[in-house]
């Protein structure tokens, strides 16, 4: 059977036997897209990314929804992502998915103007400690003396992120030379702002913003997350805001037909970016169903032009 587009998710969310709230919206989200998909007259459905059965030439388009499993399996991932990229199109496209997957990404978006916290990168073998690296993120980009966050280049949902006071480096030492082996690794300023205002996070599909969500940490913790406790509001943002997203998505190697774009007021009081989600976002359509069908819309227009919608 031909298909229009699959939408991708991990094995974990394709038959769950356990029905948690959270995995409860993860289906939801993912039919949201799919039935947006499906009005706008395509065939469309949904496979784990690592199904060995699914014939991907079988598909037009394939898009990376939850597939929340690959920075725990990223050589598999890879190694899959690299042949089924052959066989079908990804959306985004594969360009941006190699761009956006390793957050060096941040260097190239500072570079083209866009705000970013202080961020010192190690890169994987290099021979070095924790101190020397803090030291040098001192030195170079003027971190504050006190405390600092260190998380890997390749990651998700908080995945080895850890906020150290300069008194406890020592106590992490251990674990930064066990990651730094395997792994490139950064260093960024701890952000006061986000503990006690929490961050932004705002969609745009093809570059035109529709909605935004506030998330904010747990009392006691600095990850917003909601796998860490986090909590979830409604929010507005200001045309400041709006404009500072799209000019975001618009320093990306080519527009993203989706993006998350995650933002916060930093140590100076500026307006910097947190994280550019193109790969496989959260895009919080269960608090704007409409915005699934502006996504299938952005979809149809770029990749189905042809298509006679039914």
């Amino acid at each position: 059977m031909q298909f229009d587009v699959v939408v991708l998710t991990d094995h974990r969310y394709v038959a769950p036997e356990k029905r948690t709230q959270y995995v409860e919206n993860v289906l939801l989200e993912d039919r949201l897209v799919a039935e947006a998909l499906q009005k706008e007259g395509l065939k469309v459905t949904r496979v784990s990314w690592d199904d060995a059965a699914f014939d991907w030439s079988s598909t037009r388009l394939a898009m990376f929804r939850t597939t929340w499993d690959y920075f725990d399996r990223f050589d598999e991932f890879s190694k899959w992502f690299r042949t089924a990229s052959q066989q079908t199109q990804f959306i985004n496209s594969k360009k941006l998915i190699d761009w956006n997957i390793d957050k060096h990404y941040l260097k190239g978006l500072s570079d083209a103007g866009v705000t970013i916290p202080k961020t010192f990168f190690v890169e994987k073998g290099t021979q070095t400690t924790l101190q020397k690296a803090f030291t040098q993120a001192i030195d170079r980009f003027g971190f504050r003396k006190d405390i600092f966050v260190v998380k890997p280049c390749v990651s998700g949902a908080a995945r080895h992120t850890y906020k150290i006071k300069k008194e406890a480096i020592a106590d992490h030492e251990s674990i930064f030379q066990q990651l730094i082996s395997q792994e490139a690794m950064m260093l960024q300023e701890f952000q006061e702002n986000i503990v006690s205002e929490g961050e932004i996070s705002m969609m745009l599909f093809n570059g035109e913003f529709t909605h935004a969500v506030l998330k904010i940490a747990k009392p006691g913790d600095f990850r917003v997350q909601d796998d860490f406790g986090g909590s979830v509001h409604e929010y507005t943002p200001s045309k400041e805001q709006i404009s500072f997203a799209q000019k975001v998505v618009n320093a990306a190697p080519e527009l993203p037909v989706y993006a998350r774009v995650d933002l916060f007021k930093d140590n100076d009081g500026n307006w910097a970016l947190a994280e550019l989600e193109i790969f496989e976002p959260e895009l919080w359509f269960r608090r704007n169903p409409e915005a699934a069908k502006t996504l299938a819309k952005s979809i149809m227009n770029s990749f189905f032009s042809e298509k006679v919608k039914i």
